[in-house]
């Protein structure tokens, strides 16, 4: 970005937890202009999609819910905006719709915008290449009781992380809780449990278990304006990647990878 040059964003949900956040982040940011807010009619100063100039946009982002992404997907495919998108529990016909948009801009995907979290993620693939199937493993993921979809977007990448990491599919081998008799826990098996309390803001925890050693590895959100300024960082980065031509999907490993 040269000097002068300004980075235009819409931020959509401006009313909620993290668009609120996002958009006091980008107003005390220098070299960042607030040109939109994309929301539903019921909120103070919100737009529709449609309602946005798209040249008038360089990056949207967003953290709505998935009901919205595929008119998200379908402006920033048809107006080149690069596209910051933190939306979790997304269908099949969600997925098709980013992949879509990702053959016309650059898409950032993250379900988690916290340096410390990719960080983790990158530790958990690490132990489970080395410990292989000898370890069980089980992911357990804590947050707020508005939350409304579970397991949390980060308990799966960090669940996915680690059964790559061992030449598995998480679909293969992922059991979402236990309960009854259910018998002895399957080699390679990998656990989901998802804990809804209070005004936790994000807790993750991945257990390693083997022969006579264990291992925890675990990640505390303390603040909501962790994954906020994620998100700006993110917007910049990915600013000046689609201004060079770049598409398709990216995320925080590619981030950190050129920090």
């Amino acid at each position: 970005m040269t000097d002068g040059e300004r980075i235009r964003v819409a931020v959509v949900g401006p009313t909620g937890r993290m668009g609120r956040q996002v958009l006091e982040i980008c107003e005390q940011q220098p070299g960042l202009e607030v040109v939109g807010r994309v929301g539903k009619p019921d909120e103070a100063g919100a737009v529709p999609i449609s309602s946005l100039e798209g040249a008038a946009v360089d990056v949207l982002i967003d953290f709505s819910h998935r009901e919205a992404v595929a008119a998200h997907a379908a402006f920033c495919a048809t107006h080149r905006v690069a596209w910051v998108l933190g939306t979790t529990g997304l269908d099949a016909d969600d997925e098709a719709a980013v992949a879509a948009a990702a053959g016309e801009t650059l898409v950032f995907r993250a379900s988690n915008f916290s340096v410390g979290v990719a960080l983790l993620v990158d530790l958990v693939a690490r132990a489970a290449r080395i410990l292989g199937e000898d370890a069980d493993i089980e992911v357990v993921e804590s947050h707020h009781h508005h939350k409304v979809d579970a397991p949390s977007g980060t308990a799966l990448t960090l669940a996915r992380a680690a059964a790559s990491a061992r030449g598995q599919i998480l679909e293969d081998v992922v059991q979402h809780g236990r309960s009854g008799i259910c018998g002895a826990r399957p080699r390679g098996e990998i656990g989901m449990h998802a804990l809804r309390l209070g005004d936790i803001v994000g807790h993750h925890e991945v257990h390693f278990g083997w022969q006579a050693e264990g291992l925890v590895l675990t990640h505390d959100a303390r603040d909501r304006a962790v994954f906020a300024r994620g998100a700006v960082r993110a917007a910049r980065w990915t600013h000046a990647r689609r201004a060079a031509g770049q598409r398709g999907v990216v995320g925080m490993a590619e981030l950190l990878a050129d920090a």
